[in-house]
């Protein structure tokens, strides 16, 4: 199989994109497109990866540097429950590391999302020095970057050392469902999307690591 993934300004999108991606979401998390609307303000870039012209998953995100550190922010973003879900989270990955690349080359950049279940950890797997992560108590600079992060996503109730927050309105996490599950679900037990609690994760994409995506994704 053959994933397609097309980066774009976030003011690209049409009407009917942002109702084709609703209509993937509604299989799981279900975001309107009210909801996705909003985003497109939020957001810079949007990552979107079809195969044989099927919209398989999509990716919001922004470049950015916080504090002068480089970092690579994903904001809401869902894969497909289709088989080809492992690929097309593939794709949206490299698509994502190979524009931190090219924005910051020979620089460490920190990755950070929002997530509900371990599924999305996929995400993350190629990533150093994950956090929240078990038996792994953050340091001080790890709580630091927690905060920072938290404040960029607007989160309430931050924890620092759990790195679990809420939200007050609408849930907005990266959603995947993992055929391979990675063996963390303790780090998801007190989150709840009734509550709108869940984590806010992030990690490491070293230098030497990105170099590998110097190319774009296909």
């Amino acid at each position: 199989m053959t994933i397609e993934v097309i980066t774009k300004d976030c003011s690209a999108l049409t009407d009917a994109e942002l109702s084709e991606m609703a209509d993937l979401s509604a299989a799981s998390i279900d975001w309107g497109v009210g909801v996705l609307s909003k985003q497109v303000d939020e957001w810079v870039l949007v990552s979107q990866a079809f195969e044989r012209g099927q919209l398989r998953g999509f990716v919001f995100s922004t470049l950015e540097r916080i504090g002068g550190t480089p970092a690579l922010i994903l904001g809401v973003a869902c894969v497909g429950r289709t088989r080809s879900r492992t690929t097309t989270l593939r794709g949206l990955m490299h698509d994502q590391f190979h524009k931190a690349r090219m924005a910051f080359p020979d620089e460490d950049v920190v990755v950070a999302s929002r997530m509900l279940d371990v599924g999305a950890l996929d995400a993350f797997k190629d990533l150093e020095s994950i956090r929240p992560w078990p038996d792994q108590r953050p340091n001080g600079e790890e709580r630091a970057w927690g905060r920072r992060l938290a404040k960029r996503f607007g989160a309430v109730d931050f924890d620092d050392r759990s790195m679990l927050t809420r939200t007050n309105s609408e849930l907005l996490t990266f959603d995947h469902e993992s055929l391979k599950p990675q063996q963390l679900t303790e780090l998801f037990t007190e989150c709840d999307a009734r509550t709108g609690r869940h984590l806010i994760v992030f990690g490491w994409a070293m230098a030497e690591f990105l170099d590998q995506y110097q190319q774009p994704a296909g």
